[in-house]
């Protein structure tokens, strides 16, 4: 009987599923990277979230590896070419919080743009400022879309009732307008110039890392809402803080950030984060876009069906 590791946690679904495909689980949510090395030979297959790095030091050890399964859509955290060298299969599951993240970005911009999470603390503090609260609307706003893959279509749709302008750009996908839905495809300058919210779905890759920068803001004329909620590596906080402050953006919502280990900042990262978190233009949240009761349940469904595909194919 073959083995899979499952080291984060997961929906109770996936565990039985996997055993009823004839493995033995071995399910340790709490699995830290230091304490895979004296183990990860014994398996034929690893289930892994953000925490586990599965780079080529790692994938040497792991002799016996067939797939490796990543719940939910960033692969960044593996050595995708080394794997394949390896003959080691790298299954996903972006499907299963595409919804999520796309709702996630829609709440985090309309909260942005009616100053609810101020208002909401003014008014605890008996503090009644209507004028100073005065957001603006979506309505007849130019967005742009920034990667099309899975949540840029998903936000796209909840855009859908805002009789909003939706432009996108994927440098990978084309054909992608909807004459229907006020969708357009279009070029990164014509978004940079004409949108007056700027959205990122993209995947952490050497050609998107630091993509969103200084030169990237100062081609932006609108003085856009910025939001990122693919991978924090991609935008340069100190390039948006300078940006927010000259006013070539007017404000951002941000799920992900360079570095999400505040117990790691150094001096100059902790100045940094601490000037975003005073900063009442920007939204913040903790990496909880796509982090649903929902999408946990359809990842685990969407990398069973694709585990079964793959053992399905080298029987």
């Amino acid at each position: 009987m073959g083995k899979v590791l499952i080291t984060d946690a997961v929906h109770s679904s996936i565990i039985g599923t996997i055993e009823k495909l004839g493995f033995e689980v071995t399910y340790i949510p709490k699995l830290e990277y230091a304490e895979l090395d004296d183990m990860i030979a014994d398996y034929e297959g690893i289930i892994i979230n953000s925490k586990i790095i599965m780079d080529q030091r790692m994938i040497d050890k792991a002799g016996n590896l067939h797939f490796i399964g990543r719940l939910g859509s960033g692969l960044d955290i593996i050595d995708l070419e080394y794997a394949k060298k390896k003959g080691i299969a790298v299954l996903s599951a972006p499907e299963g919080n595409s919804n999520a993240v796309g709702e996630h970005a829609l709440g985090m911009l309309l909260s942005l743009a009616n100053h609810l999470n101020r208002a909401d603390r003014e008014v605890r503090q008996f503090k009644w400022n209507r004028e100073k609260n005065r957001g603006f609307e979506l309505e007849g706003k130019k967005i742009g879309i920034i990667g099309y893959g899975h949540t840029g279509p998903a936000f796209a749709e909840k855009l859908q009732g805002f009789r909003a302008q939706i432009y996108v750009y994927d440098k990978y996908r084309k054909h992608i307008a909807d004459k229907k839905r006020s969708i357009m495809e279009t070029s990164l300058t014509q978004i940079q110039r004409e949108c007056d919210i700027i959205s990122i779905h993209l995947p952490l890759t050497p050609e998107t890392k630091n993509l969103v920068n200084q030169e990237f803001f100062e081609k932006c004329l609108k003085r856009p809402v910025v939001i990122n909620t693919s991978r924090g590596k991609i935008l340069k906080i100190e390039d948006l803080l300078q940006a927010l402050k000259t006013g070539r953006i007017s404000g951002a919502c941000l799920d992900v950030f360079e570095n999400e280990k505040p117990q790691t900042f150094t001096e100059q990262e902790k100045h940094v984060y601490e000037e975003l978190y005073a900063s009442d233009k920007v939204l913040l949240t903790p990496h909880i876009a796509g982090w649903t009761k929902e999408s946990k349940k359809k990842i685990a469904s969407t990398l069973i069906a694709k585990i079964k595909k793959h053992l399905e194919s080298v029987a």
